[in-house]
């Protein structure tokens, strides 16, 4: 077997031309990998083409090679692809996985973090068989331009550059052919940021069993950013209050019901409650979370009308980010509790000045809430007692020259739904969080280069 030192000389470093090659390729595909249905379907396979036709001379199928390749498709054009180095040692393993797509949408860009909408300043420039093409100031983000160190384009932050990184690292074993304890897998993921379209990615593949040997060895999921360990994420619950008023005359306010009163003085007393029940948790400071659980407005909507008048409805959207401490259930239920009890004394609510009121007595009306929430996520506690986080922080000192594991109330999708399912999920990344589906998005080759310095690195520390 390798040793440790071996195999790091034998893996040897980042081969630029090949990974800009790939790179240049997928990112070429990027306008047809945006992931927000009914508008905009992704056509994974158009990126899983470039991954095989990097990989598939070197398979034990069609090349004479070590790697075993399985592309698994549940729905046309839509495929997973599966990549392993065999190890000698059964049992022993270890993998890599990240998605090809992502969110997208006509008024916001949201991260692979599902973070808040960024202010960017687009248009749209063509609408052409259901893709929507984004004119960007500086350049094209859907072809690869280089700038020096940077590497710009859609998708090399988020998440094309870790595709075509892990392509590299499979290819590089594959050629080298170095006698590993363990097998190393690469998992390519469809469908990695939308769960409203089931049965096409990562929940299929547990389903059929396709990766379930992987529980016996450290997850690493690739997508984050800054090259250190994100050990924690939040959960996130968007929710909907819709307010019902009575529409008058603001002359006469008296004989009215402001909703946007009743919305503002509910809202306050929503989150009072919600404070209360969920404070800052012990654990988050151990986890180094950047802010306890939240719960606020972000945007808010009424029909429309004159201003001297007060409507009849409005409602104020917004979400919760849930360190993941709390389970998203018991507070969803807590959250219908506490408006189920505002609507039963509506009465006692705070209000307005001398004839704000929300009960009308003699009209027999009274004003209502009504909450409704949208799809759900579940925050991520990575284990850090695992082997997999030791080797990985050991690795990111060892390259990066420091290691400072991070986290935050931003989102990750599907990994919480793996962790519950026993994969033990490590989660890094090697673009910029300052560029994740930014106006000018880009990443840094010398990053990348580190993150496949990692990536061996882990290999080798898993060896012995």
């Amino acid at each position: 077997m390798a040793s440790s030192t071996e195999l790091k000389k034998v893996l040897g470093d980042l081969n630029k031309d090949s990974f800009i090659s790939l790179l240049s390729k997928l990112i070429g595909e990027s306008k047809y990998l945006q992931n927000n249905p009914p508008e905009l379907i992704p056509q994974e396979d158009r990126a899983v083409k470039h991954v095989l036709d990097s990989l598939l001379s070197l398979s034990t199928t069609t090349g004479g090679g070590p790697l075993v390749i399985n592309h698994v498709t549940y729905f046309p054009g839509r495929g997973n692809v599966i990549v392993e180095y065999p190890g000698t040692v059964p049992g022993k393993i270890l993998s890599f996985w990240w998605g090809v797509t992502w969110t997208w949408s006509l008024q916001i860009l949201m991260t692979g973090l599902a973070f808040p909408p960024l202010e960017i300043n687009i248009y749209v420039s063509l609408i052409l068989s259901g893709i929507l093409c984004v004119q960007f100031k500086e350049f094209d983000p859907f072809s690869l331009s280089i700038d020096g160190d940077k590497l710009r384009g859609r998708g090399t932050t988020d998440c094309l550059g870790h595709v075509a990184l892990v392509a590299e690292l499979m290819r590089r074993l594959a050629e080298t052919k170095p006698k590993l304890k363990s097998t190393v897998v690469a998992v390519f993921i469809a469908n990695e940021e939308n769960s409203a379209i089931s049965g096409v990615g990562v929940d299929a593949l547990v389903k059929d069993g396709l990766l379930s040997k992987l529980k016996e060895g450290p997850l690493f999921w690739i997508d984050t950013a800054d090259k250190q360990p994100c050990i924690g994420t939040g959960g996130m619950i968007p929710w909907k209050l819709h307010v019902t008023g009575k529409l008058f005359h603001s002359g006469l306010a008296h004989k009215a019901i402001n909703p946007l009163e009743l919305a503002m003085e509910a809202l306050k007393e929503i989150q009072s409650r919600f404070y209360r029940d969920f404070p800052p948790h012990p654990k988050e400071e151990v986890y180094g979370f950047a802010t306890p659980s939240t719960m606020k407005p972000t945007q808010w909507s009424y029909p429309g009308g004159g201003i001297n008048q007060i409507p009849a409805e409005c409602t104020i959207s917004g979400d919760v980010r849930l360190t993941p401490f709390y389970n998203v259930k018991d507070v969803m239920e807590k959250l219908q509790e506490y408006v189920d009890d505002i609507n039963e004394n509506i009465g006692k609510l705070d209000s307005r000045g001398p004839v704000s009121k929300y009960v009308l007595p003699d009209e027999n009306l009274r004003g209502s809430l009504t909450l409704s929430f949208d799809e759900t996520m579940s925050g991520v506690a990575c284990d850090l007692n695992s082997r997999g986080f030791h080797v990985l922080c050991k690795a990111t000192e060892e390259v990066v020259g420091h290691v400072k594991p991070y986290s935050i109330t931003g989102s990750l999708p599907l990994i919480r739904e793996l962790q519950d399912e026993g994969f033990d999920v490590q989660t890094s990344g090697y673009g910029l969080m300052a560029t994740y589906h930014a106006k000018n998005e880009y990443c840094l080759f010398s990053d990348m280069r580190q993150g496949y310095q990692v990536f061996v690195s882990i290999i080798s520390q898993l060896e012995d």
